[in-house]
């Protein structure tokens, strides 16, 4: 299975750096499966750290999943906006995953996470207008 990942830099072997962001899924090294999801990650990131150029690195992912410890999450429901929600308060620095697969939010969907996060939707809103967009993992 190929697993993108973009980057302003080439990234030869994945690190874990520790940082103070608060991440959809914690600390971690992200991957997607979507080529496209990697490309516009790297056009942040350049644009963001204002230096390096548009880098995706491929992985091959060997089938040695069944040994690692998985939280995988299907698609947006309310167990995944409680982990986003722990994760982004840094509640769920604990939890013992190996990966964790599951849809991320983006420009599009940020308002919608944001109005959850500050309780003006329910988790019943924010789901319902969660479920139409195309979340890539």
């Amino acid at each position: 299975m190929k697993l993108y990942h973009g980057s302003n830099v080439e990234v030869r072997e994945p690190r874990i750096i520790a940082s103070d962001r608060k991440l959809d899924f914690g600390q971690g090294f992200y991957l997607t499966s979507s080529y496209e999801q990697a490309e516009r990650w790297a056009a942040l990131t350049c644009r963001r750290r204002e230096s390096g150029q548009e880098i995706i690195t491929v992985f091959e992912c060997e089938d040695k999943l069944n040994d690692l410890k998985i939280l995988r999450f299907i698609e947006p429901n309310a167990a995944l906006l409680r982990y986003t929600a722990n994760n982004r308060k840094n509640e769920n620095a604990t939890d013992d995953y190996d990966i964790v697969i599951g849809p991320v939010a983006n420009d599009k969907t940020q308002p919608v996470i944001t109005a959850y996060f500050s309780g003006l939707y329910t988790e019943e809103e924010a789901i319902r207008r969660l479920l139409p967009q195309r979340l890539k993992d």
